[in-house]
């Protein structure tokens, strides 16, 4: 049989000679195959192309037993072939799926029996675990061959991945029109705090204040530490807050920033001085940014911690108003600003910053730089 690598190159071959012709007959199948690549849950189509590839690349599988753990001499491990193949695939192509392997999520690790029509997946929407277990049961049980299924998903993803292209391009190109000096502080403002309020903007206050120091680096004698996955846990990278600044010729870390949308608790200020207590950093001061208002309670704790010569300074900021007074300060580089804060909302991967956020982002400032 052809190697994984070969067979998923002869399919975006095959498929890009052709994006309009589709690879499957059955409506229902069809329908299932267009919500899993549509959903904004973007882990079930990379777990069903890990899957699929396994299949074309191992016949003799049972494609519903994507486990090692399964102990059957016709299981596999879907994992494996997501990290090693998919991954490195949907790079390459800029396919619209999660750049993270699809088998850590919480729906799809720790199974050790075979997946039916009926196992249990937790997670949301559960529409999309539902198409998924049906899907797997078709080709195991040949109401559709795993070659053509791949082909059709490729075919979505990328009909879905040029029309966002496509719209993305449009609205810079019109934005090339706009004259964005006319903007102003409060303007840009607005524009930040619209863009925050919308559903799933867990991401953007981390990257608007990274986009701060970014736009004035060069004048400071610190440097960005690079960010963390959106996904990743402080345990895991071993990072002390959202984002961590450092003098420029020194590792240490002298400053961090957490990022919170709720409201900021005593247990938040409880877990980071455990944390830093635990590690021996040069952290000089702590921030907090919220977007939510901050209680008169919280700030006379933060007044009890910095009169307690704990040895680091803790501070709890509102967002907007931290970035008000920024731009303000820093008049003459608004717009580098907002750019910053653009292309790096543009640059996230949609698992960690959905399409419509990036869509309604351009649609605020286009709107906010046009004249009437």
């Amino acid at each position: 049989m052809p190697a994984p690598n070969d067979i998923l190159d002869l399919a975006i071959k095959k498929v890009s000679e052709d994006v309009n012709s589709s690879y499957i007959v059955n409506s229902e199948q069809s329908q299932r195959v267009n919500y899993i690549c549509h959903v904004w849950n973007r882990s079930g189509v990379r777990a069903l192309m890990a899957c699929l590839l396994a299949k074309l690349h191992r016949p003799e599988v049972d494609i519903r037993k994507p486990y090692t753990e399964i102990g059957d001499d016709d299981s596999y491990s879907g994992r494996r072939y997501d990290e090693r193949f998919i991954a490195e695939f949907i790079v390459a192509h800029d396919l619209p799926c999660n750049r993270t392997t699809a088998f850590l999520t919480p729906a799809f690790r720790n199974h050790d029996e075979m997946l039916t029509r009926y196992t249990s997946m937790v997670g949301t929407p559960q529409k999309l675990y539902e198409n998924f277990l049906v899907l797997l049961d078709d080709v195991a049980k040949e109401r559709v061959s795993p070659e053509k299924l791949l082909l059709e998903i490729l075919r979505q993803l990328i009909l879905l991945r040029d029309e966002r292209n496509s719209r993305l391009s449009s609205q810079l190109a019109s934005q090339q029109e706009s004259d964005p000096s006319l903007l102003t502080v409060e303007s840009i403002v607005s524009i930040l705090q619209s863009h925050l309020s919308q559903r799933y903007s867990s991401r953007l206050p981390v990257l608007a204040i990274y986009a701060i120091y970014k736009t004035i680096e060069s004048q400071l004698n610190e440097r960005i530490v690079p960010l963390q996955a959106h996904n990743a846990a402080d345990s895991q990278t071993d990072s002390l807050g959202d984002i961590e600044i450092a003098m420029r010729e020194s590792e240490d870390v002298t400053t961090v920033y957490e990022m919170k949308t709720r409201k900021v608790t005593r247990d938040d200020f409880s877990q980071v001085i455990q944390k830093l207590a635990s590690r021996r950093v040069a952290v000089k001061q702590y921030l907090f940014i919220s977007t939510e208002p901050i209680s008169d309670d919280i700030e006379d704790y933060v007044r009890e911690l910095n009169e307690s010569q704990f040895g680091v300074e803790f501070a709890v900021l509102d967002c907007l108003t931290f970035i008000r007074y920024f731009l303000h300060l820093f008049y003459q580089v608004r717009i580098a600003f907002l750019d910053n804060y653009q292309a790096m909302v543009l640059a996230e991967p949609d698992s960690a910053i959905r399409f419509a956020l990036k869509d309604v982002l351009l649609s605020l400032r286009q709107s906010a730089e046009t004249v009437e």
